[in-house]
């Protein structure tokens, strides 16, 4: 598939191994210039440790890599920026405390003649930045009060600051809406334009297909093939990557809803302190049955991550109003413990930072929710706890060492099991689902999909929030759309699409809130 141009950077023999474990096996890959190379491969093939080499991250491997000609090795992160290549990592390296553009500069700040940091000409460049990727914020704005949509925004606004030639991006769209990720694709054909080459890593097939020029699919460490990316189907990528026919991705039958457990009547939120970034719910309502799977669709900060949050109890303190009605009965809970002991499970957006505590192992962050019921006297028998977890382990198919390993060394996808898993063994009537499948590649995607169906068929109902209009279709019975905190529209998935899904989210037809057979407002 060479087009005859020279490539920027080329990626010779590269090998590197943790331990046992062979994570990279004489892999070749290479970057053109104006073209976008997409790596695809499930969690744990290899995809961020080879683009770890290429950005100076891992620098003990095999192997040799060229940067325009030139042999180069890296020692640091700050070599490979020098070289001319920047990383945007998918967990994402942004300093809380520190202001929007405090952490595009970070170590490279610019000075005034008396050699302080420049922060008026820091600001200036930042808020230029930032408009080429399509997002209006205050650059003195610390980045802690950023929903993490935004916080993706503003890692790609530091990469492009680099001035990179290579710029490799792993899962960039992962946090974004339909319409952020539109304004990112346009940001991507002006770099292109500009000459330089993108390693563009995602699991969202469709993204593949729209921009990318080659795709090479790595398993078990090592190419298995490339692709024209403009003839790439989900199923052939699939298959590929995980070495098997994939099934359809999506439930293929629906379970016949039973009586009602949730019910949300114009649910509003004015919290004690104002947390800048978020929407609080404010005339949001919604109903959950038995063994229905309810989607909630939105733009970014329409506000589906803070109404899970305030009915789980996780949410800024504040005044409620309105009516939450959990199996029949009004209730306000006003801690996790609180709902879990009702019967409400919580997967959170992030579980690297709200889902796990990561240094920990996969068996203390499973027990962490069923403590309370599985201890004997104040104790926790070791067998008891070990006995569920392996349960959990062996009915999700969870890949791993041992239990004892730090829930940390996991792909992704196992992570997110591990969340669901503890979930699942609180033994709850509701799931509320905040992006679950976010970051985990299509095979993994496939089996929480299968999860939330068995879930589902055990009378469990789910509220599931999420960004990819197709999950949204292809796994909800019906979806209530968000905009400004408040329920605009709601969607039978029977009969309506994603582009009727993205309408209604983007205000277009959504002056009313529908109502179906389904449930009422």
């Amino acid at each position: 598939m060479d087009n005859g141009v020279s490539p920027l950077v080329e990626m010779i023999g590269i090998s590197k191994s943790y331990g046992g474990v062979r994570a990279c096996r004489d892999i070749a890959f290479t970057v053109r210039e104006g073209e976008v190379h997409a790596l695809l491969g499930e969690n744990g093939a290899g995809k961020s440790t080879l683009m770890k080499v290429l950005s100076g991250d891992v620098t003990d491997y095999e192997g040799e890599i060229v940067v325009d000609g030139e042999p180069r090795r890296f020692t640091a992160p700050v070599d490979a920026q020098r070289a001319g290549i920047a990383m945007i990592h998918q967990e994402l390296d942004l300093v809380p405390g520190l202001s929007v553009a405090e952490n595009i500069f970070l170590g490279r700040e610019p000075r005034t003649r008396l050699a302080m940091v420049d922060r008026r000409e820091m600001n200036t460049i930042t808020r230029g930045l930032l408009e080429r990727c399509g997002v209006h914020l205050d650059p003195r704005r610390p980045v802690g009060e950023l929903r993490t949509g935004e916080q993706q925004l503003v890692t790609i606004a530091k990469a492009l600051s680099l001035d990179a030639k290579v710029l490799i991006m792993d899962e960039p769209t992962s946090a974004l809406s339909s319409v952020e990720v539109e304004q990112m694709f346009t940001v991507i054909s002006e770099l292109r334009r500009a000459g330089a080459g993108i390693v563009y890593i995602s699991h969202r097939m469709d993204e593949i297909g729209r921009i990318a020029d080659r795709a090479t699919v790595l398993r078990n460490g090592a190419v298995v093939t490339e692709f024209d990316a403009r003839e790439l189907t989900a199923e052939k990528a699939a298959e590929a990557m995980v070495g098997r026919p994939v099934q359809a991705m999506f439930r293929t039958r629906a379970v016949e809803p039973g009586e009602e457990i949730l019910r949300v009547t114009d649910l509003r939120l004015r919290p004690r302190r104002e947390r800048p970034g978020r929407r609080e719910p404010d005339g949001i309502s919604v109903t959950v049955r038995r063994g229905e799977i309810v989607g909630i669709g939105g733009l970014l900060g329409s506000g589906r991550t803070e109404l899970l949050e305030t009915l789980f109890g996780a949410g800024t303190r504040g005044a409620l109003s309105g009516l939450i009605e959990f199996r029949g009965r009004p209730v306000h809970p006003r801690s996790p413990r609180q709902a879990l002991g009702l019967g409400m499970g919580f997967v959170p957006e992030d579980r690297r930072i709200a889902g796990l505590a990561i240094d920990h192992s996969v068996l203390a962050n499973t027990v962490l929710s069923i403590v309370d019921r599985i201890a004997a006297a104040g104790m926790v028998p070791r067998g008891r706890e070990t006995g569920a977890v392996r349960r959990m382990v062996d009915e999700l198919k969870v890949k791993l060492g041992s239990i004892h390993d730090p829930v940390g060394t996991l792909s992704g996808g196992n992570q997110q099991k591990v969340v669901f898993g503890r979930m699942l063994l609180t033994e709850p009537t509701l799931l509320l689902l905040d992006e679950p499948t976010r970051g985990v590649d299509v095979g993994a995607k496939a089996e929480i999909y299968a999860l939330l169906g068995q879930a589902a068929e055990q009378g469990i109902g789910v509220l599931l929030a999420s960004s990819e209009l197709a999950e949204l279709v292809g796994v909800c019975d019906r979806v209530v759309v968000l905009s400004g905190g408040r329920s605009v529209r709601e969607l039978d998935t029977s009969h309506a699409g994603e582009a009727e899904l993205l309408a209604a989210s983007m205000g277009e037809g959504s002056t009313a809130l529908a109502v179906d057979a389904g449930g009422s407002a």
